[in-house]
């Protein structure tokens, strides 16, 4: 028996004391079990980007407007994540996922049925919510299921690639289900899945220590609220400007909020984001750069898509499979950045994918009206595919390599939640800056297409300045002497 089979011999079917599963369960069914769910979280983020035209179309969103049926899951998710952590570490990690699985099918099917927009973006924050309860039990049980090392830095490194292919499957299946049925199926395709997942969790999986202790709702609540604020200024700005009163109150608010999320967890007996998790240098900055990357990833999601479909007419299953270069050096790179990472150090490997997803945006801020798939959009999610997973699959090594039990579930949550408030952040950054330009050519006289697309260049070029962040954070805040 290996060594991986061993750390889960327990987990099957029947369930023993302390919710252990008493028969033998091959190591790769439970951990096929956790990235089925870890890949339609990840595949929920980006299915929906692929229809967001036929969305748009059918329940009527303005451009701006549109960028929340993004943002809306996402903040959800980010703002409760570290919540759903706490909540795992109390309860159990196994039930909370399956009560989160649950929550989220529930919510999938109500997007599905989606008559207006509003009703459509109440879905889509019901589904942050489940995936916000689940997915930090997600990360922080493959820690409790396989031993610190080789073995839970070979599934971690499975979790990083799942993570990034996850996001290309999503524009791929989106495409297939918006072409070949409508854009509701992008919801209704999570269904079986979750449902899945619910049955065979508790059969397969090892369930996690028990912690006393209470939930930190207070801190939840203030920093939800505090990240919303936040990005809904930038998406007001771009729709009324700067100077706007309620921009500047949004503004002001999330300041207010975000620093007294910070005094409630430095006061607070159990806080959802314990603050020593950033007493360690390295995982601090690693955080940071989680922060990062998918600040910049979120646009380039929303803003190719749409130029594919908008400025190039490809139908919604041909700009799902131009995706599919990305995906291919998503899963070259997951199986080659672990080794370059314990060879060169994961600060090496995190600067050389943060120069490769500069170079990248910064070709796609080239686009025109009339450029071609091939070179000028190839090329570069090549470069992106490859610096992404770089960057993921080194970030999550550094930051839950070593993680004690203990703090695994605050950790996990507090990982995702940069991931999923970088993302909106970024993405209304961008939306931001994509927003005024566009504006400011039909103003001065230029056509819808060249005005879009002035407005898309702009936005990649700040997501490459994200980037070059990214690049300038890896080389200067890592100690040099990791391995």
């Amino acid at each position: 028996m290996s060594t991986l089979e061993g750390v889960v011999s327990d987990t099957s079917g029947r369930v023993g004391r302390g919710g252990a599963p008493a028969r033998s369960v091959s190591p790769i069914i439970t951990l096929a079990v956790l990235l089925t769910w870890q890949l339609m979280v990840v595949l929920d983020g980006t299915i929906v980007n692929i229809a967001l035209t036929h969305i748009r179309d059918s329940l009527g969103f303005s451009q701006a407007g549109l960028s929340w049926v993004v943002n809306a899951y996402a903040l959800a998710f980010g703002g409760l994540l570290m919540l759903g952590g706490r909540a795992g570490d109390i309860l159990g990690r196994r039930r909370v996922l399956v009560i989160g699985v649950l929550i989220f099918t529930a919510a999938s099917a109500m997007g599905g049925l989606a008559e207006s927009s509003t009703w459509l973006i109440i879905a889509r924050i019901l589904q942050g919510v489940g995936a916000a309860i689940a997915a930090p039990s997600t990360l922080s049980l493959i820690v409790t299921n396989f031993e610190a090392g080789t073995e839970r830095d070979r599934a971690l490194s499975f979790f990083a690639s799942v993570s990034g292919v996850g996001a290309s499957i999503g524009l791929i299946l989106g495409g297939v289900l918006t072409s070949w049925l409508s854009w509701h199926w992008v919801f209704f395709v999570n269904i079986p899945i979750g449902l899945a997942v619910a049955i065979l969790a508790p059969r397969t999986v090892k369930e996690s220590p028990k912690n006393p202790g209470s939930l930190d709702f207070g801190g939840a609540i203030v920093s939800t609220f505090g990240v919303t604020a936040l990005v809904y200024g930038f998406i007001r700005a771009s729709e009324d400007g700067w100077s706007d009163a309620l921009t500047i109150a949004s503004f002001a608010a999330a300041v207010v909020l975000l620093a007294l999320f910070v005094a409630i967890e430095a006061r607070v007996s159990q806080p959802i984001m314990p603050l020593r998790l950033f007493a360690q240098r390295d995982r601090a900055i690693g955080y940071l750069n989680m922060l990062l990357v998918p600040s910049a990833m979120f646009g380039l999601f929303f803003f190719l898509t749409q130029y594919l479909q908008n400025v190039l007419g490809m139908s919604a299953l041909k700009s799902g499979f131009a995706f599919l270069p990305l995906s291919a050096a998503i899963v070259t790179g997951s199986r080659i950045v672990p080794r370059l990472a314990q060879r060169f150090t994961p600060r090496l490997v995190m600067m050389a994918g943060a120069a490769l997803m500069t170079v990248g945006l910064l070709l796609l801020s080239r686009l025109e009206v009339d450029s071609s798939y091939r070179p000028d959009i190839l090329i570069p999610l090549i470069l992106i595919g490859f610096g992404a997973v770089s960057n993921f699959v080194s970030l999550s090594i550094v930051i839950m390599g070593r993680m004690s039990q203990e703090d695994s579930g605050a950790g996990s949550g507090l990982l995702q939640t940069m991931q999923q408030i970088g993302g909106a952040i970024g993405l209304a950054i961008l939306v931001t800056v994509s927003g005024t330009v566009s504006r400011n050519s039909l103003a001065d006289g230029k056509d819808t297409l060249s005005a879009t697309t002035d407005g898309m260049q702009l936005g990649f070029m700040t997501a490459a300045g994200i980037a070059i962040l990214v690049l300038v954070v890896a080389g200067l805040g890592f100690t040099r002497q990791r391995k």
